[in-house]
């Protein structure tokens, strides 16, 4: 990958929606395939040159730190940003970034996806933005929020519209890349990058889709979770 860049992924979350699979296990450890979903995410990572990540965590942080280390036995660079209580994505993002001077990526920890982070980038390059979120087609438009485009601009995302008033079958993946300068713009504490950064930054035209390609799993409910164990292919089976 052209350029050095960082990395933050969410790893915070209380995984309620997973119980019982999270009495005991924080949700970025879960097993997919047998191996950690967030070590899944962080192979991806690697393979596209990003080594430096901060993994934002809260729940359970013990366990996540106790398991990836400082990264060196995966051939990455681990350090944390701890939540002394919960900041949300914006608030998370902000602090786990603060550090950062150039353009970075931030993931949500509870998706899977082989994201090709080299075409991401281009396309970000390409297009002058401040914010490119990755965009993925979903067959149910209805559970989940969906981007509404002006060409490649996200004009603003419509949270589980029926089917009649979906202007695009193409959901928010949880894979982003942003330029530093959008992390100020961020109110300080708790904020949601949806609200807070996403909403604001659209109708300014700064905030750019990247449709991807590959592969996309959520796992944050037991469904969901169960259909990505089945379907995930992993490139080291």
């Amino acid at each position: 990958m052209e350029g050095h860049l960082n990395a933050v992924i969410l790893a915070g979350g209380l995984g309620t929606r997973l119980r019982p699979l999270t009495d005991n296990t924080p949700k970025p450890l879960l097993p997919i395939k047998g191996k950690p979903i967030l070590l899944h995410i962080i192979e991806n990572l690697k393979k596209y040159g990003v080594k430096d990540i901060v993994l934002a965590v809260c729940f359970e942080a013990d366990k996540i730190k106790d398991y990836f280390g400082d990264g060196s036995k995966f051939k990455v660079n681990v350090s944390y940003c701890i939540e002394k209580e919960p900041l949300g994505t914006g608030g998370a993002i902000k602090l786990a970034s603060r550090d950062f001077s150039n353009r970075f990526i931030a993931l949500n920890g509870d998706n899977l996806g082989d994201f090709d982070y080299d075409k991401m980038l281009n396309f970000h390059k390409k297009n002058n933005a401040k914010v490119t979120i990755a965009l993925y087609p979903v067959e149910d438009v209805t559970q989940f929020g969906i981007a509404d485009l002006d060409e490649n601009r996200i004009r603003r995302f419509i949270e589980k519209p029926c089917i009649a008033e979906a202007p695009t079958n193409l959901n928010n993946a949880g894979a982003y890349i942003f330029e530093p300068e959008v992390m100020d713009s961020l109110p300080s504490g708790k904020c949601s990058i949806e609200r807070d950064c996403f909403e604001k930054l659209a109708p300014k035209g700064e905030v750019f889709g990247f449709e991807h390609e590959g592969q996309w799993f959520p796992t944050d409910n037991i469904e969901r979770y169960n259909l990505a164990n089945k379907r995930w292919k992993s490139e080291n089976r």
